[in-house]
């Protein structure tokens, strides 16, 4: 017997990298099926097509997009904020638009009455880092490394398919160390407090995150590369951190929550 669909008021997603080797379609499309939202804030690098050389494009990458589609027809609204990683909308193939105009940065309104700056992130990065040349030169060597992952993987039968495997594991530590000082929430934070907002919701770091030790509260939705994880609003307001991973074939299962009404 199926567990019950989760309802929320709102789903906050982020690089889900829909196109890339390492994106987990299949995770997004069972944690979707499990977590129904009446909004939608897909929160940067949704997709990840602009290199051709390295195409990766699969049926559940498809079906996540049918059924965002079959959301927003139902009357779901659907938010796309554009990530480092996403094409011009006019640039995607017709199948893998989902006809939201892409903006930069929006101001969420919590059902609590809380004011969120909801942005994607990269916009604290090093300019260097953020040049397209640095985010397709470290695509091609994520794509590389995950290559070799996938070969080795058949040297490691019976591992259950939501373990990190060694090289997974590699790339989010380096990935941790990078942004280790978190200098990066406390420029989002500013960012935040000088729209007049109550915190600040954004993806692209791939560590995922909800506190409020800046004296406002800082949320990261995570990533489908690594951490499975998106952020999630009650009815209430109340702000959580759902994860597909953090129990295998449990998808949808809840990662510690942080009550935003505790942060008064």
């Amino acid at each position: 017997m199926r567990d019950p669909v989760r309802l929320h008021r709102t789903l906050f997603l982020s690089d889900l990298h829909l196109g890339a080797l390492g994106s987990r379609a299949d995770l997004i499309l069972s944690f979707l099926q499990a977590n129904r939202a009446e909004t939608y804030v897909l929160v940067g690098d949704i997709l990840d097509l602009w290199q051709p050389l390295l195409p990766h494009w699969t049926d559940e990458a498809q079906q996540v997009l049918h059924h965002l589609r079959a959301r927003q027809q139902g009357g779901a609204v659907i938010h796309y904020l554009r990530g480092n990683h996403d094409p011009e909308p006019d640039d995607a193939p017709a199948d893998k638009r989902l006809g939201v105009a892409a903006v930069d940065a929006l101001i969420h309104h919590g059902k609590d009455q809380r004011r969120y700056l909801v942005l994607h992130g990269d916009v604290v990065d090093a300019r260097i880092v953020r040049s397209h040349g640095m985010t397709r030169l470290g695509s091609r060597i994520d794509h590389l490394l995950r290559r070799l992952d996938r070969g080795l993987s058949r040297l490691r039968r019976g591992t259950p398919p939501e373990a990190r495997s060694t090289i997974e594991a590699l790339l989010a530590g380096v990935n941790a160390m990078l942004y280790r000082g978190r200098r990066h929430e406390r420029r989002l934070i500013a960012m935040a407090r000088a729209h007049g907002a109550d915190g600040v919701i954004c993806g692209h770091f791939h560590i995922a995150d909800l506190h409020d030790r800046h004296g406002m509260i800082y949320a990261n939705c995570g990533d489908w590369l690594d951490s499975m994880t998106a952020l999630a609003e009650g009815h209430d307001g109340s702000l959580q951190l759902v994860s597909a991973r953090a129990v295998a074939g449990d998808v949808g299962s809840a990662a510690p929550a942080l009550d935003v009404e505790c942060l008064v």
